[in-house]
């Protein structure tokens, strides 16, 4: 595709950008930050998003770990793949792709919204082996009736329509619509943050990317496989989520071999954005929790 971000013109000011490079695997250029020594934790970001979301995070968690954070395909600044490759099979496919080139093996792996199904897809597949599962208001679960047949068919019209990603973005340069859309997922963000969506919700590609990830997006068989999950799974749930109902969790938890949940009062669905130091405190005591089982 045309029309990608531009790291010499969008990325001039990216947060940590001294962090980052590019990496080539799987047939994508990646764009990956990486920070700290110490035990690795892979942190993926959710659909629409990309590495900006950790930028208060990210170095809280590098005082204690060797961090990788990369954009998504498509998102951010790695390069879009085929459509049929934003599926969730493909994108864990993708990033074990990456994980190999950069030789790095996961002990954490904290995963924001469909970050979390990513990075569980992954354990499932036996790409990596994390003492630990960290998920941040994860998107786990399918729509529930009527949404859960049109939802993925209206994302696939959507992105099959080469005008629509065009006119996404335009109307995403309004400052308003990024503020809406951010509240309507429970989220209240400073001004740098804002201004950092409002620059990706700008771009057509990532904006193509974002539909066709949603388009491709099959949770049922990730679903059906939770049971399979032997690992502990941490469920950091944001009270005031408005995209992922916060009773969700429950419903993963129960399906799952090893989880408890943790929930923070006063938080929407970027809760990891809007509460860096209590999440960082969380991730570091959940994996000193599994160091500690893993030395016994």
């Amino acid at each position: 595709m045309t029309g990608a971000l531009s790291w010499a013109r969008d990325g001039r000011d990216w947060p940590h950008r001294a962090a980052s490079r590019f990496v080539e695997a799987g047939g994508l250029s990646w764009h990956v930050q990486e920070m700290g020594q110490g035990p690795t934790l892979l942190l993926l970001h959710g659909t629409g998003a990309s590495t900006h979301s950790w930028r208060d995070l990210l170095p809280l968690l590098a005082r204690d770990f060797h961090v990788v954070a990369p954009d998504l395909p498509g998102h951010g600044f790695t390069e879009a793949p085929e459509r049929d490759r934003l599926s969730l099979p493909a994108m864990a496919r993708g990033l074990t792709a990456l994980l190999g080139k950069l030789g790095v093996e996961p002990e954490g792996i904290v995963g924001h919204s469909a970050g979390a199904a990513i990075a569980m897809q992954m354990v499932l597949t036996g790409a990596v082996a994390p003492s630990c599962l960290i998920s941040l208001n994860g998107a786990l679960l399918p729509f529930k009736g009527v949404a859960s047949q049109l939802f993925p068919s209206v994302a696939r019209l959507l992105v099959l329509n080469p005008l629509v990603p065009r006119l996404f973005a335009w109307r995403a340069g309004s400052t308003e619509a990024v503020t809406q859309l951010l509240e309507g997922m429970g989220s209240r963000l400073d001004a740098r943050g804002q201004d950092l969506y409002q620059r990706l919700f700008s771009n057509r590609v990532h904006v193509a990317s974002t539909l066709g990830m949603m388009a491709n997006w099959d949770l049922e068989a990730l679903g059906r496989s939770f049971g399979r999950l032997d690992l502990p799974v941490l469920l950091v749930v944001g009270a005031g989520d408005r995209a992922v109902p916060p009773s969700d969790a429950r419903a993963v938890a129960q399906r799952l071999p090893d989880a408890r949940i943790e929930t923070l009062p006063g938080a929407g669905h970027l809760i990891h954005e809007e509460k860096p130091g209590d999440i960082a405190a969380l991730i570091g005591a959940e994996m000193l929790r599994h160091r500690e089982v893993i030395a016994c």
